[in-house]
């Protein structure tokens, strides 16, 4: 089965609402006019609409008899990006853009509560989920907190990602780990500062700063059984103002990534053994702060089952992949998944040298309209095998 009718014949919408999101980007937590855009269809489709879950949060409930639940997700936020795009529907607001796909994710969810509302060919609830802040700020978490799964339970739940690099429309996707746990970290030396002519009358905070980054290195590749996947990166340091002076204080921030919780626990605990030692053996104070973001993405066996036999249907079996390698990139849909049984899975935007094959996170990306009726009808045909009519 490929694209449904139906839904193929209000692509044009689903570009039109895509459009109108991706040209007025709104960041984590802030997607007031996204959300309103989001009710107001829903609303237009005789969906229920609840607001303020998530601070923007809007779940759309329809019932159709009595019958198991689904939960749809799919989130809405931008980045804090300047966008270099010239088409017609780019960024109308400066260091803001939708340079992740959310606006896609948003309108193909839109598309199939538009045709599941006319058709009600399921038995039982649908939630569609859409969720603010994805990007580094937790939204699914704060939707979690707020009631999300007690208010409107779910017996499984399903997300998509747009993914560039990969064949327009094909599906990708594991079970098990997908998307490494996401974690970050400060840290701030503090040493003595001095003329750097005479570094021997202070103590350099930047020699102290440059061994811990050398050493945090060893507890991946020296320390860390080599059949495991972790990754620590140092992705900022700050310090001094002119090159004749050596500064007080260094800061320094960065990133972890891993798959396992036992490894997540095991490098923070590593690193302030790491950090301790050579803050101690150069006689520096170092202030370590490691801050827990999103768990491991790891999906469920029997829906990733189901989830690919959807694929397939939809998009033939050549263009589904089932074991898809993971992925170090992070996705707050694991904490939906860790309350919830649920497959998420990748779509592709386009393969290099096509249209939507810029990755994403760039200034120049856009989501490829060609695949807003695929990831509808998938979400589409999802509920109709899941609470089959």
């Amino acid at each position: 089965m490929p694209i449904i009718n139906r839904i193929a014949d209000f692509h044009g919408q689903m570009q039109e609402w895509r459009h109108d999101i991706h040209a007025h980007p709104e960041i984590a937590f802030e997607e007031d006019r996204t959300s309103d855009i989001v009710a107001r269809e829903l609303e237009t489709f005789g969906i229920e609409v609840h607001r303020g879950l998530g601070k923007t949060g809007v779940v759309g409930v329809l019932k159709n008899g009595d019958g198991p639940s689904i939960g749809l997700r799919a989130d809405m936020d931008a980045l804090p990006i300047h966008e270099a795009n010239d088409f017609d529907h780019r960024s109308t607001i400066d260091g803001k853009m939708h340079a992740c796909g959310h606006d896609g994710h948003t309108s193909m969810l839109l598309g199939a509560a538009k045709y599941l509302a006319e058709t009600r060919q399921f038995k039982g609830t649908i939630n569609f989920i859409f969720q603010p802040a994805e990007e580094g700020e937790g939204g699914a978490r704060v939707m979690i907190e707020d009631g999300l799964f007690e208010k409107f339970p779910c017996g499984s739940v399903y997300g998509v990602h747009n993914m560039p690099g990969k064949e327009t429309g094909s599906f990708h996707m594991r079970p098990g780990p997908l998307m490494a746990a996401y974690d970050s970290f400060q840290i701030k030396v503090r040493g003595r500062g001095c003329h750097g002519a005479m570094p021997h009358q202070g103590l350099d905070p930047i020699v102290v700063a440059s061994h811990i980054v050398t050493a945090l290195q060893t507890i991946t590749s020296r320390n860390l059984n080599p059949v495991e996947s972790a990754v620590i990166s140092v992705t900022q340091i700050h310090a001094g103002d002119t090159n004749n002076v050596i500064p007080d204080s260094v800061f320094m921030e960065g990133t972890t990534r891993c798959f396992k919780p036992e490894i997540r626990d095991w490098i923070e605990t590593s690193m302030q053994r790491v950090i301790d030692g050579v803050s101690q053996a150069l006689g520096a104070e170092v202030q370590f702060d490691y801050l827990r973001r999103y768990p491991a993405t790891i999906n469920h066996v029997a829906e990733t089952e189901i989830a690919a036999k959807i694929a397939a249907e939809i998009a033939g079996e050549a263009k589904v992949t089932t074991d898809t390698p993971p992925t170090m990139g992070g996705e707050d849909f694991s904490f939906m998944l860790e309350k919830v049984p649920g497959c998420y899975l990748f779509i592709g935007n386009g393969a290099d040298q096509e249209e939507g094959s810029c990755m994403i996170h760039n200034p120049n990306y856009d989501f490829n309209d060609r695949i807003l009726p695929i990831g509808a009808s998938y979400f589409s045909r999802l509920v109709e095998t899941v609470l089959p009519a």
